[in-house]
């Protein structure tokens, strides 16, 4: 079997048509050289966030494309490509993990490169929560147009198209809350309690995104049926 690699057919830079498709010498030219870095590990740092931007601009495509769904009134379809935006978004979430290793003190070093640049400023998370505030509205208009409130949707059968969808919906919430956790516990490994970020923003203020939710009449519906239930009423009267 010959191993004579075949030629490039496909226009642009690169030797090979995958990295003329992949566009890997651009790719792999963005980051800093080991000439330019405050510390070796600046590199790490780098490529987390650049392919966290990479993560987040699928999910913002695959949630466009989700909104498009909902306003035909097709939710299935829908449903899947916020499933993937959720996995995408679990992704995104676990590779933080490995910034846990990065050491205080030559972290220190790094932060002298960033400048006045902050994650609060990730296009990418910007696009990200835009969408869902999307989403929340397209969703309620969809149950308002069928004469549905999230409540009657939970009252009713989960093989529900619509529930399934909000239910998707939901996890999309708790993974965004999962990695805003995700995001402060490695701040604060890493810089510390009580410690300014890069724009003189607590770091500590991040314990009060956590519980932002994206689509919030979603969860009070889950209340509202917990708080009209039997139990719920009995509580009720006993703190009276």
């Amino acid at each position: 079997m010959s191993t004579t690699p075949l030629p490039a057919v496909l226009p642009g830079p690169g030797s090979t048509d995958y990295a003329r498709y992949m566009r890997t010498d651009i790719l792999l030219s963005l980051q800093r050289s080991p000439n330019e870095r405050a510390h070796p590990d600046e590199l790490l740092f780098q490529v987390v966030h650049q392919s966290s931007e990479l993560w987040f601009k699928l999910i913002h495509d695959e949630l466009a494309r989700a909104l498009d769904h909902i306003a035909a009134d097709q939710p299935g379809a829908a449903d899947l490509l916020i499933q993937r935006a959720v996995l995408s978004l679990r992704l995104v979430t676990d590779q933080l993990r490995i910034l846990r290793h990065l050491h205080p003190a030559q972290f220190a070093l790094i932060r002298t490169s960033l400048g006045n640049g902050s994650g609060f400023e990730s296009p990418g998370w910007k696009h990200l929560r835009d969408a869902t505030t999307e989403l929340d509205i397209a969703f309620s208009r969809l149950l308002a147009s069928l004469d549905l409130t999230p409540v009657d949707l939970y009252r009713g059968e989960p093989s529900d198209p619509l529930y399934r969808l909000a239910e998707t919906l939901v996890s999309l919430d708790e993974h965004i809350a999962l990695w805003r956790t995700e995001h402060y516990t490695v701040a604060t490994r890493i810089i510390g309690h009580g410690v300014l970020g890069t724009r003189n923003t607590p770091v500590d203020s991040l314990t009060r995104l956590i519980t932002h939710r994206r689509f919030p009449t979603l969860w009070e519906a889950r209340t509202e049926l917990t708080e009209s239930s039997p139990r719920g009423r009995q509580s009720r009267q006993a703190q009276r």
